[in-house]
């Protein structure tokens, strides 16, 4: 899922997608988790959606000479619109400020989970020497997420919930080997 984004100016005139983007570095792919992360913030927002009309049903059961107007049913359920917002815009908030960004010479990863905690890791491309990708289970199958494993010198950086994950991984074996970078796309033989 490439995105193009609108882009600020540099002094030397390249454009600038992100805050920490080098003046010569150039974005070629970005990315995100497969919106299937939001699930438990859709709940808990349909669950909102329920308490405005629930409330006037209460109301009607508890008052039965005295029911509430229709005018109360929409206001109430005004009310549970925007309830169900404020459940879910954190879950959505999560999804769209987590972005995968390879570039020209590294690989970023910045997640952000609520409002005040967002986490950044940066890797050069030259550390990364393999790309891997697993699909299992009916769920993943059906919606098309999976998992990106890649192999660095530091360690394994492991990725779940990522939108086709099979055309990440071939994109981004595209990238590395435009950029020169030695990668494999299978596991190295055991010694």
């Amino acid at each position: 899922m490439a995105k193009e984004k609108s882009a600020k100016v540099t002094t030397s005139g390249a454009p600038k997608y992100f805050p920490d983007q080098f003046d010569n570095e150039e974005v070629l792919y970005v990315f995100r988790k497969h919106p299937i992360v939001m699930r438990k913030g859709l709940v808990f927002g349909s669950l909102g959606l329920l308490v405005g009309p629930l409330y006037t049903l209460i109301l009607t059961y508890v008052h039965p000479n005295n029911p509430p107007t229709l005018t109360f049913f929409y206001l109430s359920f005004v009310a549970s619109i925007s309830i169900a917002g404020l459940l879910f815009f954190p879950s959505w908030m999560s999804w769209y400020y987590s972005v995968f960004i390879v570039s020209d010479q590294r690989f970023i990863q910045i997640t952000q989970k609520g409002f005040f905690h967002r986490s950044v890791v940066d890797m050069g491309l030259s550390q990364i020497q393999m790309v891997n990708y697993e699909i299992s289970g009916l769920q993943e199958t059906l919606l098309g997420f999976g998992t990106i494993m890649m192999q660095t010198f530091v360690g394994d950086l492991i990725i779940h919930y990522l939108h086709h994950p099979q055309h990440i991984q071939k994109k981004m074996l595209e990238i590395l080997r435009e950029e020169g970078v030695q990668v494999s796309d299978a596991p190295a033989p055991q010694r």
